[in-house]
This record gives C-alpha cells, sequence and structure tokens, in this order.
C-alpha cells in the first residue's frame, strides 16, 4: 500500500526548517548603541562649529581688551617718555606687534616693534558675521603656516582700538580647546549612549528579542501548546503585537493538529479500504452464488446487491488508487431519475420500513444528465441522514415519520428535493453544513456525509443547499444543469 504523504500532510514545521536560518551578526542592541554615539557626536559637532568661532572671538577681545590697558598705560606716560624696551615688553604680554587708536579720521600709533610684519586678515570685533567668523575660525585653525591678524575693536574711552597680532598662540589656544571639546563630547556620547543603550534595550530592544526567540522556539514545535507566547499585557504598540502574536500562534497549533488529524484519519481510511476491499471480494462471490437460487425474492434483490457491492468495491479501488477521499471527474449519462431514487429505497431498505413512510414523487421518465453512480451516493448520504433523523427521538406511532423525494426540470437543469418530517437541522450545525468533520447535525456523527455530496455536486457544475422550511423537518435541494448541447427528456 502507498503510504507517500500527501500534499494536506505536510505541515509548516517541515516547511519552516526547509529555510536556512539567518545568522544575527551584529545585534539590535550594539546597532542601537552606535548609532546612539553617532547621533551624539553628531550633536556635539553641531555644537563645536559655532564655539570654535565664538573662542575665536573671544581670544581675540581678551587681546583687545588687554591692549586697552596698555594703551591707558603708554597713552598717560607719552609714548616719548616710555623706553622701547619697556614697549616691547607691553606688546609682548599682549601678544601684539603694533597698537593704535583711531579717533575720527586721525589715528595714532600707541607701541610698535622695530619692524612691524605685513598684515594677512582683518578681524573686526565690531561687527556681527556669523558665518564669516566660523570660516576664519577653521581657516586659522587648519593653516600650516603663521599669519598677521589686524584685530580691530572699540576701547573703554570709545575710539577705535587697533592692533597687529601673531596667530600662533591663537592657534595653539583653539587647538587645546578642541582637544579639550573632543574629550567631552566624547565622554557626553558614552554617557548618553549607555543610559539610552540601557533604556531602550529593558523597553524595545528586548521585548522584541522576546518576540524573535518566541518565534523561532514555536516554529521547531508548532503544535505544543506551551511555546506560544504569553503576551505581558503592556498598553502600547509591543503589548499589541504579542496579542496578535499568540492568536495566530494559537490558530496555527489548532490548524497543524487538525492536519495531522487529517493525515491520520486518511492513513487510517487506506487501511480500512484495503481490507474491506477484499472482504467485499468474498461478499461479491457469495453474492454471485446466491444470485443462481430459483427463489423469486432472491431473484429480485440479487443484482441490486451485487450492484451495491459492485459501486463499493469501485470506491474503495478509487480511494486507494488516490491515497485521499478525492471525487473523480464525473462520467455523466442521461439516468432515469425515478429509477436511480428506487434502488437508493432499495439499498436503505425504505421499501417496507416500519416507521417511515418513503414517498418516490419523482415523475415518471424525467431524465438527468449526472455520473449515476456519483449521484447514488449523493442521494444515498442525504437520504441516510433523513433516516437517521427519522428513527431518533421517543418511539411514539403518532409522530409522522416521513421521507419524499422529488424532483422536476427547469429551464436546462434538474431540480432534486429531499425532504423529511424529522427535527430538522440545529442552528449550530449550519454554519458549517457541508465541510468535511464540522458539518454533523447529530450526535457521532462524522459530517463527511453532506460533505462528499457537496464535492459530487459542485464537480456537476451544480448547488446544493439546506432551504428554509416552514415547520418541521429539513429539506435539501440539488441543482444539476445540463451539459451544453445536452437536453433530457421532461418527464414532469
Amino acid at each position: 500500500m502507498d503510504t507517500t504523504p500527501t500534499p494536506e500532510a505536510e505541515t509548516v514545521p517541515s516547511r519552516l526548517q526547509a529555510r536556512p536560518a539567518r545568522r544575527v551578526r551584529v545585534g539590535l542592541s550594539w546597532k542601537l548603541l552606535l548609532l546612539t554615539v553617532l547621533f551624539v557626536m553628531v550633536s556635539e559637532v553641531l555644537i563645536y562649529v559655532p564655539s570654535i568661532a565664538n573662542f575665536r572671538l573671544s581670544w581675540l577681545a581678551d587681546r583687545l581688551t588687554m591692549a586697552d590697558a596698555a594703551v591707558v598705560v603708554l597713552d598717560g606716560a607719552g609714548r616719548e617718555e616710555v623706553p622701547q624696551h619697556i614697549q616691547d615688553q607691553l606688546l609682548a604680554s599682549v601678544g601684539a606687534t603694533a597698537i593704535a587708536i583711531r579717533n575720527g579720521e586721525t589715528s595714532r600709533l600707541i607701541a610698535s616693534v622695530d619692524m612691524p610684519p605685513d598684515v594677512d586678515m582683518t578681524a573686526d570685533l565690531r561687527m556681527m558675521a556669523p558665518i564669516r567668523d566660523i570660516v576664519d575660525a577653521f581657516a586659522t585653525l587648519s593653516a600650516t603656516t603663521h599669519h598677521t591678524l589686524r584685530v580691530i575693536g572699540k576701547s573703554h574711552s570709545g575710539s577705535v582700538i587697533e592692533l597687529v597680532i601673531g596667530d600662533a598662540a591663537l592657534r595653539a589656544a583653539m587647538l587645546g580647546y578642541s582637544v579639550n571639546i573632543l574629550w567631552l563630547a566624547a565622554l557626553v556620547s558614552l554617557i548618553t549612549g549607555a543610559l539610552l543603550y540601557f533604556t531602550l534595550n529593558r523597553i524595545f530592544v528586548g521585548p522584541l528579542r522576546r518576540l524573535t526567540q518566541n518565534m523561532v522556539s514555536f516554529s521547531e514545535a508548532p503544535e505544543d501548546a506551551s511555546r506560544i507566547i504569553r503576551p505581558s499585557l503592556r498598553g502600547d504598540e509591543i503589548g499589541l503585537a504579542e496579542e496578535r502574536l499568540a492568536a495566530m500562534q494559537t490558530e496555527l497549533a489548532g490548524t497543524l493538529r487538525d492536519q495531522r488529524h487529517l493525515a491520520d484519519l486518511g492513513l487510517a481510511v487506506s487501511k480500512v479500504n484495503h481490507d474491506l476491499r477484499n472482504m467485499l471480494a468474498s461478499a461479491q462471490l457469495f453474492s454471485d452464488r446466491i444470485g443462481s437460487l430459483p427463489d423469486p425474492s432472491v431473484q429480485r434483490f440479487a443484482p441490486k446487491l451485487i450492484a451495491a457491492l459492485d459501486r463499493a468495491i469501485a470506491y474503495t479501488q478509487t480511494t486507494l488508487a488516490y491515497g485521499r477521499a478525492r471525487e473523480l471527474p464525473p462520467s455523466r449519462r442521461l439516468v432515469a431519475l425515478d429509477r436511480l431514487v428506487e434502488d437508493v429505497a432499495d439499498a436503505l431498505g425504505l421499501d417496507g420500513h416500519p416507521a417511515i413512510a418513503f414517498d418516490n414523487a419523482v415523475p415518471k421518465g424525467l431524465e438527468i444528465d449526472a455520473d449515476p453512480d456519483q449521484l447514488f451516493r449523493v442521494l444515498l448520504n442525504l437520504c441516510r441522514n433523513a433516516m437517521q433523523a427519522l428513527e431518533g427521538g421517543e418511539p411514539n406511532p403518532a409522530i409522522v415519520r416521513r421521507l419524499s423525494v422529488t424532483g422536476k426540470r427547469d429551464n436546462g437543469s434538474v431540480s432534486i428535493r429531499v425532504a423529511d418530517t424529522g427535527p430538522g437541522v440545529p442552528e449550530k450545525a449550519r454554519a458549517h453544513l457541508f465541510q468535511a468533520f464540522q458539518g454533523g447535525a447529530r450526535p457521532g456523527g462524522t459530517g463527511l456525509g453532506l460533505a462528499i455530496a457537496a464535492e459530487i455536486v459542485r464537480a456537476h457544475g451544480g448547488t446544493i443547499a439546506l432551504l428554509e422550511t416552514r415547520g418541521a423537518g429539513a429539506t435539501f435541494e440539488i441543482v444539476i444543469p445540463d451539459r451544453p448541447g445536452r437536453n433530457g427528456r421532461n418527464g414532469g
């Protein structure tokens, strides 16, 4: 016997295991830490750019203040009375090579070395120009040679003071300031990054890692209910994701259990069919011998018994050949519907039933374009369900127990109705009435009969439905259209 797994038996775990697991090289926590440090460093750089320009202006302003104090000393004593070496000492304390005072159009040199150098750049502290100050600051910081600056500002007396100064000391001070800013920025970045790392790792990364680990664990054994994630009852998006994941895993675990059950059931059915085929073959041999008896009743029922056994054997062989209960395409013929209903009644023992009144109300001569064996199974399932509904309950002779089958032709199709006076179909069974293992309307039923009937009818291009009727009982209607170019005889 072929036990090759069917596509229905394939489960999600096998497909998940076929995918190679992705190896995590850099975790989300490390990426978060590195990005935090990077963003803090970028922020520090954005702060450093204007601060270095402001440091340069402050340094030059300090030199102007010192120069203004020197002007007070030199101007009070008179430049001619101050020896040159005293002037040189004052200039050296300021770091300048020349100091001048300008009132209006008059400019007066207060102190100067013997040969002042040529001026390379001018810095006017009286005017605010942020962009120019930033450009000049980085030009000073990145220069490879020394330059001479002309610095202009206001003195305490309101006059304009000018001094000529070299940028070597300024560049050294700016480099020292930059190094201090760099160390401070690195320290702030590490502290901020560490705080953000531990905070965000606890709030976001940890729960996300828990979700990921649960997904991996659940994929290894999705049928294990203990691996379904337990939501942390958080009120944010992560809590919602945990709830949705738990619901999805619960539904998937149930689906996989149903698939495993169906796979096991299919294997069991195949084994039963294998043994049943052998037993039916033996019964067919006995029925051939019974058919040779001269008794009229035996002669009447033996052919029907043989036909029933032939159908059963053919069906078991079909099931074994395909390994699953999927119907073959119908082999459609013109079938006398009233005769087919009679065969169904004989197979179920409805003729002369002690409790159920059977009415074959199909018009004589009504023909239907269908597969006779498959349509026989449809009517057999519907009538058997009706019989089981009628036979249930208390054995009260006053209760009407009637089963009727009617048929009619209308606009190129034949409709068949199977009606009974039983308790009807429960409301909870109607939602999944034609689904396997879900549409059972009675305790102990599997729900396969209606599922098989619906599959066969759909293969004929028809429909099957439970009609809404007044009063007790249930009425099923089957509508099977003729094939194009095929018209059955109108018997009604």
